[in-house]
Order: structure tokens, then C-alpha cells, then sequence
């Protein structure tokens, strides 16, 4: 009698054991913000892939984009303690670095910037150095004093008087044959065409030389030195978004891209998955053979000394601090790409 009693008593203990685990909720995941540098649109796909699809929960993260915009100052969220992550450039880290303010780049998801100018087809403009010809360039601000002022140490012809103001609108462009305009080549193109009804000549600053990295995954330092965990965690699971959303099914993202941004349409989406994979946005130099997302001293040095050329920053900066080579580069997500 006593040892049956015990032997409920046993059960009963475990049952009730069982019943408490079962109630407890599953271990909880990390709360991490990426802000972008703009509004919702396909050269951000990889970070909402890793959101539809499931990336970011395998790895223990629950991530919220908070996005970019013409009034957001997603960089100071991330400088104030804000944002966990965000999508930097080098120019902007290195600057950094001179203030004193201790943010760094983990990962260059574009390896090429993907600026690029934008010519008529009709204005004998056939390669990178024609632009030179030309009596008109419509930059804006930053373009002005960081890739035209490469532009004029490194091509003959260029000249201060080319400038006008780019207000991003291609009207003025439009009316003008004597003139290019900025853009990227994953955006711009697409809508001038459709507004004029003829397929304008795009020249990818890049391809001329011009050697920024550009979508950086970008944090405080402090967060690198308290949780490398976390920070190689979302650099890891961001590269396998990237993956799969340039060779995976899509469409789950790019309805969360539209859903954020509205204005957002499939041919535009798809016009610029086509010009990122066309011209190696993402994927060329070290990013073949080392992964999405590679950053190394040597092109980010490169970039460094371009600006010093340009005077745009001293030579004694020490640039190295702009950046942590130790969460890219370890090939991760490349056995997705089909």
C-alpha cells in the first residue's frame, strides 16, 4: 500500500512537472532594430527576406527594419543607442572616427556603390570619360564633394562649372540633352525610361574606379565588444537572406517591401534584383569566393586613400577603426546560391 502510494505520488510529480514545463514559453529571441538609409525598396531585400522566411528566428533574433527616409536620422538612432544596426557607408564610419564616435562597419553587403550618372542617348556620350563633355551635371550635395571630386583628380575634363544641383527629380535632366544626372543604376534608369519612353546611357562610377563599399552592416563598437554573439548572429543570418533572396523564392519579402513602403511596384523591384545581379553590386571581388558581405582592410584602405586624395579626410586618420573584419568573409549562405 505504501509503495503503490509512493509510486502515484511519483507519477502525479512528474505529470505535474511536465504540465509546468509545457506552459513555459519557448526561449525568448533577441530584440534587434536594423534602420535603412531609405524607404523600402529591392536593395534592402535581403534583411526583409531574413524576416519572411524564417532566417532571422533560426537564429534566435526577432528583427524589426525601421526604415530610412527623407526625414529619418537613422544614424543618430543607431549613434544614441536607438538602433541596434544600421545601414552605414564607409564615408560616414570613417567620418565618425575623426568625431570620436565609436561605430564600425561588420559587413559590406554591396561591394561595388552602386551610383551611377545617366546620360541621353543622343548626347555622344559612349563611355565613362564623355561625361566630361558634357556642360552640364546635376549632383547633389555629398555626390559633389566626395565621387565628383574623385572624378576630377582622376579624369581630365571635368570641372567645377559642370555642377548644378540634383533636387531628385529627372525633369531638368529630361529637358536638358546637354546634360547626365545621378541615380543608382538599380533605380533611376528604370523610372526615366519609363517617363520618356527611350533607354538612357548609365555609366556605373565604380566600374570607372571609384571604390567605396556601400549597405553596410554598421553597430556601435560597444555592442561588438559586449555581444559578438549577437552581432556575427545577425551578420550571418542577413548573408543567408541575401542568398536566398537573390536565388530563392522572393515574393514573401517583396510583399513586406510593399507593404512598408507603398509606392514600391514589382517592375521596379524586379528591374533592380536584375541590375544588382547584372553589374556585381553584391556579388563581385571578394564576396566571390568569400561570401556575400566580405569586408577586408584592403578595399576599405583603398577607399580611404581615394578620399585622401580628395582631401576629404587626413592622411593620419585611423581609418581601421571605421571597421571589424572578424564577422564576414567565412563563406556563409554560398551553399544557397542555386
Amino acid at each position: 500500500m505504501y509503495k503503490a502510494l509512493k509510486t502515484k505520488t511519483f507519477f502525479a510529480a512528474i505529470g505535474l512537472a511536465a504540465t509546468i514545463i509545457s506552459t513555459e514559453p519557448a526561449s525568448a529571441l533577441d530584440k534587434v532594430t536594423y534602420g535603412t538609409n531609405w524607404l523600402a525598396q529591392a536593395e534592402h531585400g535581403g534583411f526583409y527576406q531574413a524576416i519572411a522566411d524564417g532566417t532571422y528566428k533560426k537564429y534566435g533574433l526577432d528583427v524589426t527594419i525601421v526604415q530610412g527616409g527623407p526625414n529619418a536620422a537613422n544614424q543618430a538612432l543607431l549613434i544614441s543607442g536607438k538602433l541596434d544596426f544600421y545601414m552605414g557607408s564607409p564615408q560616414q564610419e570613417i567620418d565618425a572616427v575623426k568625431q570620436g564616435i565609436p561605430i564600425v562597419d561588420v559587413a559590406a553587403i554591396f561591394q561595388k556603390d552602386p551610383q551611377v550618372l545617366i546620360a541621353h542617348p543622343d548626347a555622344g556620350v559612349e563611355k565613362f570619360e564623355d561625361l566630361a563633355k558634357l556642360p552640364t551635371l546635376f549632383l547633389s550635395k555629398d555626390g559633389y564633394v566626395t565621387y565628383f571630386e574623385w572624378m576630377k583628380a582622376n579624369f581630365p575634363g571635368f570641372k567645377d562649372e559642370q555642377f548644378k544641383p540634383y533636387n531628385f527629380s529627372p525633369t531638368p535632366f529630361l529637358a536638358d540633352k546637354q546634360s547626365a544626372q545621378q541615380g543608382y543604376v538599380t533605380s533611376e534608369p528604370y523610372e526615366i525610361e519609363k517617363q520618356a519612353g527611350w533607354k538612357p546611357k548609365v555609366f556605373l562610377i565604380a566600374d570607372a574606379g571609384y571604390s567605396p563599399y556601400s549597405t553596410m552592416i554598421t553597430t556601435q563598437k560597444s555592442l561588438v565588444d559586449k555581444n559578438p554573439d549577437l552581432v556575427q548572429r545577425f551578420v550571418n543570418a542577413s548573408i543567408e537572406g541575401w542568398y536566398n533572396y537573390l536565388y530563392g523564392d522572393n515574393k514573401a519579402a517583396n510583399e513586406l517591401i510593399k507593404k512598408d513602403n507603398p509606392d514600391m511596384t514589382d517592375g521596379q523591384i524586379a528591374y533592380s534584383i536584375a541590375q544588382i545581379k547584372e553589374h556585381g553590386i553584391i556579388e563581385s571581388g571578394d564576396a566571390l569566393d568569400k561570401g556575400i558581405g566580405c569586408i577586408t582592410d584592403a578595399h576599405y584602405k583603398k577607399f580611404f586613400d581615394e578620399m585622401v586624395q580628395i582631401k576629404l579626410f587626413d592622411a593620419d586618420t585611423d581609418y581601421k577603426k571605421a571597421f571589424d573584419t572578424q564577422f564576414a568573409c567565412k563563406g556563409v549562405g554560398m551553399s544557397l546560391k542555386k
